[in-house]
């Protein structure tokens, strides 16, 4: 790792590395005081110096350093019915709502303006809470066809303001009671502000959300299960979200005012593997015109094989993709080795780029919300997508017969890989979007077009 010294030497000193920056000089005095260079400009400075992610001052390899417990009291205040202990001690006093209960999970904070609904069963999220940024969360209620999944996913979610009674038409229940009927616990009134801020600085915490009516807490026990709880690095949670047994999709996208649609002449076959798939994903492959058969994480080439498909989509999930990996990627090959096309998401992603031979590695800051900008290398577009990872491909471990097609704007990681030799490309946002903008949908055509030339 460089130094904020070296770097801006490297620029050409404080003028140059402002001018190359975009910046004022003012901005590069604070880099010089904080010690740290934001992420934003990361992506500038690659490309006037060519350093690497792991020169940089603040990048995600590095350890992060943890910021000072927040000084909160033991004792909960009047009218305190839920509350949220992380692993360093702090304690974050609220409304509890939802099932009473609690959960131990990583605490990680989502920037999405809508889409609460499709957020909490996004499989991605097992294993974490989520703490909401947008206020109005609830404002709309549940139905049953905003859900990536039967059930969430989230073990809990932590809100500003109280939820209120839904305002929409498509509005079949209360969140409190959608909450309540799957054992979710939420807490509100907190500072999330605060939260969010300690989740930016110091990474996402372990902690426990505990809900209870009569306001009586064990906070010292609480503290203890949050401080043993392992964390979500070398976990494998795909084999905790995904289908016991193969079964085919055929629902298409959701449009006004018909609802969802049935594919009743697809043109390719596609076999995707879950590792935590999103119904959204499915339905964009179903509208693009493919018959899809949905297998368990656990299948093996041989199963893959035998349903004679035309291509291989894998799919997001959660958890450590090195860890999913060990029974994941011996397939993966099998499929790269028959030059079947392939094309992943997310996990998806991950999981393709560990098979071509790069490594992984768990981001100091996750990426979750629906406002991701991400740069196409080869365009030189700029789409504005949907993400919710922990971990990331490791752009410099990637073989000579693989390429980055993509990057992320914030902080320069990897978005996107394709094989060079063979037809196999992924990407680490979500163009499925659900909840999220729909500039990256063409990616469902472009596998089929992939598909077609394979088969010509």
């Amino acid at each position: 790792m460089r130094s904020v010294e070296d770097i801006i030497a490297l620029l050409g000193g404080s003028e140059a590395a402002a001018e190359r920056c975009g910046v004022g000089t003012e901005a590069i005095r604070k880099w010089r005081q904080s010690k740290a260079i934001p992420a934003k400009h990361w992506p500038a400075i690659l490309a006037a110096t060519g350093l690497t992610l792991a020169d940089m001052t603040g990048t995600p390899t590095t350890e992060t350093p943890k910021p000072e417990p927040l000084p909160m009291a033991d004792t909960a205040p009047p009218g305190a019915t839920a509350c949220l202990v992380l692993a360093d001690g702090s304690v974050f006093w609220g409304r509890g709502f939802g099932a009473e209960g609690k959960a131990v999970a990583e605490i990680c904070f989502n920037t999405g303006m809508t889409g609460y609904q499709e957020t909490l069963t996004d499989p991605s999220y097992a294993g974490q809470i989520i703490t909401f940024t947008f206020p109005h969360i609830g404002n709309v209620g549940t139905n049953g066809e905003d859900i990536e999944a039967l059930t969430p996913a989230a073990r809990g979610l932590i809100v500003k303001q109280d939820v209120t009674e839904p305002a929409n038409y498509r509005a079949t229940r209360h969140l409190h009671a959608w909450l309540v009927s799957h054992g979710v616990p939420g807490l509100a009134g907190i500072d999330t502000r605060a939260l969010t801020a300690r989740i930016r600085d110091g990474g996402p915490p372990n902690g426990v959300l505990c809900h209870r009516v009569d306001g009586k807490f064990d906070i010292a026990a609480l503290r203890a299960e949050a401080a043993g709880w392992p964390g979500l690095e070398g976990m494998d949670l795909a084999k905790d979200v995904t289908c016991r047994q193969s079964y085919r999709w055929d629902e298409t996208e959701w449009a006004w005012p018909t609802g969802f649609g049935r594919q009743a002449a697809p043109k390719y076959r596609v076999v995707a593997m879950d590792y935590g798939a999103k119904r959204n994903i499915l339905r964009c492959l179903a509208s693009a015109g493919c018959d899809v058969v949905v297998l368990p994480a656990t299948a093996t080439a041989e199963e893959i094989f035998a349903q004679n498909p035309d291509g291989v989509f894998l799919s997001n999930g959660p958890g450590d993709p090195a860890a999913t990996g060990t029974y994941a990627l011996p397939a993966i090959r099998a499929v790269l080795d028959k030059k079947l096309p392939i094309f992943g998401i997310c996990l998806g992603h991950q999981l393709l780029s560990l098979a071509l031979g790069a490594r992984t590695f768990k981001l100091a800051r996750g990426h979750r919300g629906a406002n991701q900008p991400v740069k196409d290398l080869t365009t030189g577009k700029v789409e504005i997508t949907s993400q919710n990872h922990g971990f990331a491909v490791d752009p410099e471990s990637l073989p000579a017969n693989a390429k980055v097609t993509h990057i992320s704007l914030f902080d320069g990681t990897n978005e996107g890989v394709a094989a060079t030799d063979r037809p196999a490309f992924s990407v680490q946002y979500h163009p499925e979007a659900s909840p999220g903008p729909s500039d990256s949908h063409y990616l469902f055509h472009r596998f089929v077009e992939m598909i077609e030339r394979a088969k010509a």
